[in-house]
């Protein structure tokens, strides 16, 4: 059975919008899944090699939905 290691939740602000940034290991993948808190809809999930670089790349990608202008 797969087990989930170095599990954290932390609770930032991104562009006005206060979202959980949850962060996981599981076997050797990072992973990385950014939602809002209300009401609780997926930005971004990504997964690679290292937590900070998952971590960093999902809060830049997380940022541009954020912030992109819709027509």
């Amino acid at each position: 059975m797969l087990k989930a290691d170095d599990f954290s939740v932390n609770t930032r602000e991104l562009s006005g919008l206060t979202v959980n940034v949850t962060s996981y290991k599981i076997g050797s993948k990072y992973y990385c899944h950014i939602d809002n808190v209300d009401p609780n809809a997926t930005i971004v999930q990504l997964d690679g090699e290292s937590k900070e670089e998952v971590i960093q790349s999902a809060l830049d990608q997380a940022m541009q939905r954020l912030t992109r202008k819709t027509p």
